[in-house]
């Protein structure tokens, strides 16, 4: 079985909690506020728009819907889809779910089915994929709307985005392609945003080196790509 999966979260950091939770599964779209059981700053709320009234009344994740649904379909016969899954399984973690199922990570399998892309955030693949011409189609055939960094509304993007990847790779691959490393050709920010890393390693090798022991909070990917045209030199 597949599910579609997002959350929404306190910010990034180790003592971050989920506050939002959407999820499809088959024809059914489920959407909850959690309360974590701590404050949501507004750098959070100014993206996802969850104030800490909204969430005065929300169960705590062990006595949600969301807890309950999710620990009947935690099994190996289900495949969760996710944009970083990573992250939103790590999130379940810290609620106490050890996802039990199989995962296909869509961004992942874009950077890896599609590596010459400027970027891969959810909403920048809905543009340069041109998922916004059948968006609306698509959506209301689950009767909700279109809204960025609403969990439910990920969640079918994240739907889109893999029945897009389906057309590049099968279902088999885009699971493999989620648990291993992806072989970035581009280096995506800093002073050489764009350029081919496999050149900037052997035209300005230190920078590289500079990159991996200053930034920690670097995307794995990145990490195993740098160090990889480095090893090659």
């Amino acid at each position: 079985m597949l599910i579609f999966f997002d959350t929404e979260t306190t910010g990034l950091e180790g003592n971050d909690r989920l506050c939002a939770i959407g999820l499809i599964a088959g024809d059914e779209v489920h959407y909850e506020l959690i309360n974590p059981l701590k404050k949501v700053p507004p750098s959070a709320s100014a993206i996802h728009h969850i104030t800490n009234e909204m969430l005065k009344e929300a169960p705590v994740f062990a006595l949600s819907k969301s807890h309950e649904k999710l620990i009947e379909l935690n099994g190996p016969e289900t495949v969760m889809v996710s944009h970083n899954a990573p992250f939103d399984l790590a999130m379940l973690q810290k609620e106490g779910i050890a996802w039990q199922g199989r995962v296909i990570d869509t961004l992942k399998c874009s950077k890896a089915l599609m590596d010459d892309l400027e970027g891969y955030s959810l909403q920048f693949l809905r543009y340069e994929l041109q998922l916004y011409r059948h968006e609306i189609e698509f959506f209301s055939d689950y009767g909700i709307g279109i809204v960025p960094h609403h969990p439910v509304s990920d969640a079918l993007h994240a739907k889109m985005i893999y029945e897009y990847l389906l057309d590049l790779a099968d279902e088999e691959t885009l699971i493999a392609l989620s648990q291993s490393h992806v072989l970035l050709t581009r280096l995506p920010f800093g002073k050489y945003a764009k350029r081919r890393i496999e050149e900037i390693a052997l035209k300005d090798a230190a920078y590289l080196k500079w990159m991996l022991d200053s930034l920690m909070d670097m995307d794995e990917d990145l990490r195993y790509s740098i160090e990889h045209h480095l090893r090659s030199l």
